[in-house]
């Protein structure tokens, strides 16, 4: 009988360091070699600072036209397929000035339209912050929600230490943090993808699906993107089955929202008309093009 092939994992680590030799990128190395262990796994370092990311401009072309249509372009893309082709993925960041680094928040600010079309339901999440004093768990916390935020399954992450030289007490300390997260992390790649939401999840969901139902038209990529994946009629991103209780819930956000939905329309009816706001024009796009 022919042995057969173990199917892989992979996971991806993408950390917000341009320190490759620093606490973040070791703890992240560590966090790879643990899950590698289990033999199921294969890990990848991604450098965010080696990509061209760019300074998000709020232009808004990615929420009303198109991801595709952003006058940045950059490396955003390819980052973002190799999360796609991941089955887990990770956020290292260093604490710098109490939040995320700015390579990490360039990032994310460039996923900014994967909120409103989150993408990576199924897939496994986690954070790793690195820090000298204070304020990291708050970081951690707000990467877990960012996870939340663009679909993932979100498992808890880690705050460690972040001193150099670093003592042997926080090398310590660090590991066994990292060994706990790495365990945790795997024990949710191998629990069915699709769990039962949250009341949290469920929330951001109806109250997603509720503004891009009521708020926009036809002409909008948001509502366009949740007409076509039919989430308009669906109990949540993907097939599940909620007991009593959350359908409940999910009713009373239903008409909350539209409620609210509904009172922003009155109020707007009574403004003055603006001036039509065309969003920026990416880089390659000619007039024509612009008012299609």
């Amino acid at each position: 009988m022919e042995a057969t092939t173990k199917k892989m994992k992979p996971v991806t680590v993408f950390v917000g360091s341009a320190r490759k030799k620093g606490a973040t990128a070791a703890a992240a190395r560590k966090f790879l070699d643990n899950l590698q262990s289990f033999g199921d796994v294969q890990g990848e370092i991604v450098f965010l600072g080696e990509y061209n990311l760019g300074l998000c401009r709020g232009c808004k072309v990615c929420f009303v036209r198109g991801e595709e249509r952003c006058p940045l372009r950059g490396d955003r893309d390819a980052l973002i397929e190799k999360m796609m082709a991941s089955d887990g993925v990770v956020f290292a960041s260093p604490n710098y000035s109490f939040q995320v680094s700015a390579i990490m928040k360039a990032f994310l600010d460039r996923l900014g339209f994967l909120f409103h079309r989150p993408r990576f339901h199924g897939k496994t999440f986690t954070a790793i912050v690195s820090q000298g004093f204070y304020r990291g768990g708050k970081i951690v916390k707000y990467l877990e929600f960012v996870g939340l935020g663009l679909g993932f399954n979100v498992v808890k992450g880690s705050c460690v230490p972040g001193l150099e030289p670093m003592a042997e007490k926080d090398k310590v300390k660090t590991d066994k943090a990292i060994s706990r997260q790495s365990r945790r992390f795997h024990e949710r790649m191998l629990k069915p993808a699709y769990p039962v939401p949250s009341l949290m999840q469920l929330m951001m969901f109806r109250g997603g699906r509720n503004s891009s139902k009521l708020l926009a038209g036809d002409d909008n990529r948001d509502h366009v993107y949740y007409r076509d994946q039919g989430w308009f009629d669906s109990d949540y991103f993907y097939p599940t089955r909620l007991g009593p209780f959350k359908k409940a819930i999910g009713a009373v956000l239903d008409w909350m929202t539209t409620r609210a939905a509904k009172k922003r329309n009155e109020e707007l009816a009574l403004q003055p008309a603006a001036p039509a706001r065309v969003p920026e024009m990416a880089a390659g796009e000619n007039e024509d093009e612009q008012h299609l």
